[in-house]
């Protein structure tokens, strides 16, 4: 069960929020935003509910409610599971973070695992595997003697890599991906990491684990979970070998140098911003595709894959 889920403990106040609801439901928020604060008043450290609070307010462009809703849940919730502080920035009550809160995404992944393939690959066109494996290959048709997927997920990369392989880590912050991608018996090896944390902290060099092991790290639709990418592109390096590959995506953000957050709280990053990470951090870019991504809204999400090369 999503954490947004959890009941509140108290029948009244459950049954009002079930009401407010159905008028969201509905396109009614200003009287679901009105049903939450009466839920509220009964239990006003009602994490999932503050949440739904801020959501209608927002949606009844009721900045005024949402923000403090958003602050209320932050002192509640200092992890942030819910993911406050990037709703409070879209809102414009804080800057962008550069990175989003871990517990955020940990819960987020955890809860999708279970229909994630069928969500990305056969609602939302999902493409990115297939692209970014055949870019690899159009360059460098040869076999890779180890590669490591970052936030590999449920293993969608991995499938399209695997005969190219001799081993084939994966890497992701969501236990139950990592579950998922078990069954596949895709990988050679599965393990827990954080790509927001220094590489001692990440998780991708632990229990003996060597640096400079891999002649080709992916990334697939994950640095969109990610702002500022110095620190993702400083463990790419740290984990390949020099003359090695460094295959990922990004949202693409358009015109500028640097990155923004996008309704969907996820990040979308400028073609300037990566290419100077990638210099700063000992890459020489190889080759770029923009492309969709996927479908968001039935809209095209607009894209960009690359190509790096670790230099020697």
């Amino acid at each position: 069960m999503h954490p947004t889920q959890f009941s509140s403990g108290d029948v009244i106040a459950d049954r009002r929020a079930d009401y407010a609801r159905m008028l969201a439901e509905n396109g009614e928020h200003e009287a679901a935003v009105e049903l939450m604060e009466q839920a509220l008043e009964l239990v006003p450290d009602w994490p999932a509910g503050l949440l739904r609070l801020a959501d209608y307010a927002e949606k009844a462009e009721q900045a005024e409610k949402a923000i403090p809703a958003l602050r209320r849940l932050l002192v509640l919730d200092p992890e942030d599971l819910f993911g406050a502080q990037l709703k409070l920035a879209l809102l414009g009550a804080e800057d962008i973070p550069d990175q989003p809160p871990s517990r955020y995404v940990e819960a987020l992944f955890d809860d999708y695992a279970d229909r994630f393939d069928t969500a990305l690959v056969e609602k939302l066109d999902y493409s990115v595997p297939a692209k970014l494996a055949r870019l690899i290959v159009e360059h460098n048709d040869r076999r890779f003697d180890l590669a490591v997927d970052l936030g590999c997920g449920t293993g969608l990369f991995g499938a399209e890599i695997r005969d190219r392989v001799s081993r084939l880590e994966g890497f992701d912050l969501s236990a139950n991906m990592l579950a998922k991608a078990e069954e596949k018996e895709l990988y050679d090896f599965l393990a827990k990491a954080d790509l927001s944390l220094e590489a001692t902290e990440s998780g991708l060099f632990d229990d003996g684990l060597a640096e400079n092991r891999a002649d080709l790290v992916s990334a697939a639709d994950v640095l969109m979970y990610l702002g500022d990418l110095a620190n993702a592109f400083a463990l790419a390096a740290q984990l390949l070998k020099p003359g090695s590959l460094f295959a990922f995506s990004i949202e693409d953000a358009g015109d500028g140098d640097g990155f923004l957050l996008a309704p969907s709280l996820r990040y979308a990053h400028t073609e300037q911003h990566v290419r100077q990470r990638l210099d700063e951090n000992g890459f020489d870019l190889v080759k770029l595709l923009h492309t969709t991504i996927r479908m968001d809204g039935g809209k095209p999400v607009s894209g960009i894959l690359f190509l790096a090369d670790r230099k020697a």
